[in-house]
């Protein structure tokens, strides 16, 4: 039986083995890497002079990613034109290689060089205010002159974003009375009493906490912040949290998000030495399905509670 064994695992080997064919040369660097790069940056500078003296005269491109099997795809005076309005339309471009990530060129059996980038693009939309800030991967072919002849962009069709902000649009509804704006006045009511169980009842037990004194991508738990509440309330007597203006609750289309964002001004006095305290508080809380808050978000600091 052991002998079977090692020879299913040879012939395996060799089977495995044998798949392999070598089909060109990979490299790190090539002339056809420096072609397609100072084509890049002429393209970025809008310069579509300079942009055509890198493309062949039967140039075209394509979008990856389009499932239409009639696309035609674009040719040299498409991108050449596309070079222009772009430099008109987006302001602070830059195309830089994404981290450590470098092009590779590859010369194949069949007489054809690719070359493969993964860059990072960056911009603004004049029109619409909308960030570019994308990675993006394009394959390039190049002829036997070193001129790009083919080109496919597989990249994310930000277009889409900025299409959409030429448009108006709703995305849910504005509430200035609603029960999760109770669930908020009646927590917010509980902590100015000090009353942490009823406060903290509000919330999930998986419920998180931000405040602008943690760093980002920090929260407490729930019995952190339970904890960190009563604590303070050791050295401070809360005497007031009053609303500021009135509080919104806003039921998003996008994503289904259910948010009650409230402003409130907290008045409270150090029992050490009698310092009065005025605390502004900028909250939101998202809420689930059943009305339970799952998140809060605080934009304050408590900074204040440290002066002399």
């Amino acid at each position: 039986m052991k002998k079977q064994v090692t020879i299913i695992m040879i012939l395996f080997t060799v089977f495995m083995y044998s798949q392999k064919k070598k089909n060109g040369t990979v490299y790190n660097e090539h002339p056809a890497i420096v072609a397609v790069e100072a084509m890049q940056q002429s393209d970025i500078a809008g310069d579509s002079t300079k942009v055509a003296t890198y493309l062949a005269d039967d140039f075209k491109s394509y979008n990856g990613t389009s499932i239409n099997k009639d696309d035609e795809g674009g040719n040299k005076e498409d991108f050449l034109n596309w070079t222009v309005n772009r430099a008109k339309w987006v302001s602070y471009m830059s195309l830089t290689r994404h981290g450590e990530a470098y092009p590779d060129a590859i010369e194949y059996k069949d007489g054809k060089t690719w070359v493969q980038t993964w860059d990072y693009l960056k911009g603004v939309h004049n029109g619409t205010g909308v960030k570019i800030e994308m990675p993006v991967h394009t394959l390039y072919r190049l002829n036997d002159d070193n001129k790009i002849d083919l080109v496919f962009n597989y990249n994310y069709p930000i277009g889409k974003d900025i299409r959409a902000a030429f448009n108006p649009r709703t995305n849910g509804t504005i509430y200035n009375e609603h029960e999760n704006i109770n669930t908020v006045r009646k927590m917010m009511a509980a902590s100015e009493h000090g009353d942490a169980d009823k406060g903290f009842s509000y919330f999930t037990e998986d419920a998180t906490f931000t405040n602008l004194d943690m760093a980002d991508g920090e929260s407490n738990t729930l019995t952190q912040e339970k904890e960190g509440f009563l604590g303070m309330l050791e050295n401070w007597t809360m005497e007031s949290i009053d609303v500021v203006g009135y509080p919104d609750y806003l039921e998003y289309e996008l994503g289904n998000a259910k948010v009650v964002q409230s402003w409130w001004s907290a008045r409270m006095t150090r029992k050490s030495d009698g310092k009065k305290v005025k605390l502004p508080l900028m909250m939101t809380h998202r809420f689930n399905d059943e009305g339970k808050i799952i998140r809060e978000n605080g934009y304050y600091t408590l900074a204040a509670l440290s002066a002399k």
